[in-house]
């Protein structure tokens, strides 16, 4: 099992609404591209200064399912659309659980 997280931190021009509709595409991810058998996307809490904006945390069965997701046409249409236009900063693992 291969476990992906990524921290999004938007721009300032990424207002609420815009931050809302970017989360809104990502949770739809899971139903337009084959491979997640589990799929998490959320806002920050807000709890601690500092943190990312965003999470997005996803398990795939195996790195070749991940891979296959990761270069899918959809999804790099979302990232494309969605996520990089408004993007400050952007970190990511992919770990074995």
């Amino acid at each position: 099992m291969i476990r992906h997280v990524v921290h999004f931190t938007w721009s300032d021009s990424a207002d609420e609404a815009r931050r809302a509709e970017t989360v809104a595409a990502l949770r739809r991810l899971p139903e337009q591209v084959p491979g997640p058998v589990a799929f998490t996307v959320a806002p920050d809490a807000g709890l601690v200064e500092g943190n990312a904006h965003t999470i997005l945390v996803a398990d795939f069965p195996d790195a070749g399912t991940f891979r296959g997701y990761a270069t899918d046409p959809t999804h790099l249409a979302v990232i494309a659309e969605h996520v990089r236009p408004y993007l400050a900063a952007r970190s990511a693992v992919q770990y074995e659980l």
